[in-house]
C-alpha cells in the first residue's frame, strides 16, 4: 500500500494533479482576448469582424487573478494575427491566440488604365466597397485628386499613398523667380531651376551669376531663398 501511494504521488507529480484544481480557465483568457480586439479596432475605419480561435484544451496553466493581453512585436490586428496574454504574477506564463480580423472598407479605385504622369481628375477614381488584409490604400478622395501618378496603373487599381505624388510646382530648366525676404526687406532675381520640385521641396537654382543655390520651391514658379 504504501507503495503504491508513492507511486500515486509521482504520477500525479508527472501530470499535474497538485495544479488541476487551481488551472487558469480558458474562457477568462478569451474573454480577454475579446475585450483587447474590441478597444484596439474601434478606432479602425470601416466594418470591423472577427473570430478568437478556441485555445487547445491539452495547454494547462496556473490560475492567475492578473492578466494581461498585449500585441507581440511585428503583429498587426488586421488579417490573420495573435494577441497575447500574459500572466503578470510572480512566475506568471504567456500564450499566443489566433485571431482573424476582417475589416471591409470603402477604397478609391481606378475607373480606367491610367499613364505615368497622370494628373488625378474625379472621373478617373471611384469608390470600392473590399475586404483588407492589411492597413493600405486610400479613402478620401480629397488625397488623390489632384495628385500625380508615380507610374502608370491598371483599371480598378486601389488607389495608395506612394502611388502619388504633389504636382511640381517647378521644373528642371524653368525660368524662376528667386525671392530673398528679410525682415523689412525683398529681393528678386532670376535663375533656372535645376531639378523638378513640388510646393514646399528643396530645389538647386543657378543664378545669372552661375552661383547654385538652395530654395524652397513655391507657387507659380516663386523660389524662397533664406536670406
Amino acid at each position: 500500500m504504501r507503495h503504491m501511494k508513492k507511486l500515486l504521488v509521482f504520477v500525479c507529480l508527472l501530470l499535474g494533479c497538485a495544479s488541476a484544481s487551481a488551472a487558469q480557465d480558458h474562457t477568462q483568457i478569451s474573454n480577454i482576448v475579446d475585450a483587447f480586439v474590441q478597444q484596439q479596432t474601434a478606432t479602425l475605419p470601416g466594418k470591423v469582424s472577427y473570430k478568437i480561435n478556441g485555445i487547445d484544451q491539452r495547454i494547462a496553466l496556473s490560475s492567475c487573478a492578473r492578466l494581461e493581453a498585449f500585441l507581440p512585436a511585428g503583429s498587426q490586428l488586421i488579417g490573420k494575427t495573435s494577441v497575447g496574454v500574459r500572466c503578470i504574477e510572480k512566475g506568471g506564463w504567456s500564450i499566443f491566440v489566433p485571431v482573424q480580423i476582417k475589416v471591409s472598407i470603402n477604397l478609391l479605385v481606378s475607373t480606367r488604365q491610367l499613364p505615368l504622369g497622370h494628373t488625378l481628375q474625379k472621373g478617373d477614381i471611384s469608390s470600392q466597397t473590399m475586404e483588407i488584409s492589411q492597413a493600405s490604400g486610400l479613402a478620401d478622395p480629397e488625397q488623390a485628386i489632384g495628385k500625380v501618378l508615380r507610374y502608370g496603373i491598371a483599371a480598378g487599381q486601389v488607389l495608395r499613398e506612394n502611388m502619388l505624388r504633389a504636382p511640381y510646382s517647378v521644373t528642371q530648366g524653368q525660368v524662376v523667380q528667386l525671392v530673398v525676404q528679410g525682415g523689412n526687406f525683398s529681393i528678386r532675381s532670376e535663375g533656372v531651376a535645376l531639378n523638378n520640385a513640388g510646393e514646399g521641396q528643396t530645389v538647386q537654382v543657378r543664378t545669372s551669376s552661375g552661383r547654385v543655390i538652395s530654395g524652397v520651391a513655391g507657387a507659380g514658379g516663386v523660389v524662397k531663398i533664406k536670406p
